[in-house]
């Protein structure tokens, strides 16, 4: 259900272009602030060369348990509008080939591999079909998976209130 995304372009260059902007891994959003759905926070801001503005629906957040591992997760529409991006930076130390699992409401949806990291962590990326975008929508809670060992998967849960809204007003 989850189909990666490979870009040619560094995807730190594929932040600021796509989201306006990049995510450090603390809970700093960088950007305006235009609206708040549930947990979901509308995050927008010009890119730099760019005629446009560029929003995000996005939340931060950290293990309970774990305070030094914290996921950015960021949704997205191109800017031709022809798909839906999912987007989530996990801290620098994660087992990169065990990849990224997402839960929802206790049922396994699949995983996605990290594209790349940078100094501010890695990144995975997956087109948001259909099929997972009213998943989410209909959800409560997502629980993201990041690995630090094989066996060791640590899940990050991602409160789903508000993600419907948050989805439909973002331009």
């Amino acid at each position: 259900m989850l189909r990666i995304i490979m870009k040619k372009l560094p995807v730190l260059a594929l932040m600021a272009l796509a989201c306006g902007y990049t995510m450090a891994a603390s809970a700093q959003q960088p950007g305006t602030v235009r609206a708040n759905h549930g947990a979901w926070s509308i995050v927008c801001d010009q890119p730099a060369g760019s005629s446009g503005e560029q929003c995000a629906l996005m939340q931060n957040v950290i293990a309970e348990d774990r305070p030094e591992i914290g996921l950015s997760v960021v949704v997205l529409k191109t800017a031709d509008k022809k798909s839906r991006v999912l987007r989530v930076l996990a801290p620098l130390g994660v087992l990169l080939p065990n990849g990224l699992g997402l839960n929802v409401d206790g049922k396994d949806i699949g995983r996605a591999y990290f594209v790349r990291c940078f100094t501010d962590g890695c990144y995975a990326e997956v087109i948001l079909e259909e099929t997972l975008l009213n998943t989410l929508k209909t959800g409560g809670t997502a629980t993201f998976i990041v690995f630090q060992t094989p066996e060791e998967g640590i899940g990050i849960p991602v409160d789903l209130q508000g993600f419907t809204d948050g989805f439909a007003a973002l331009p």
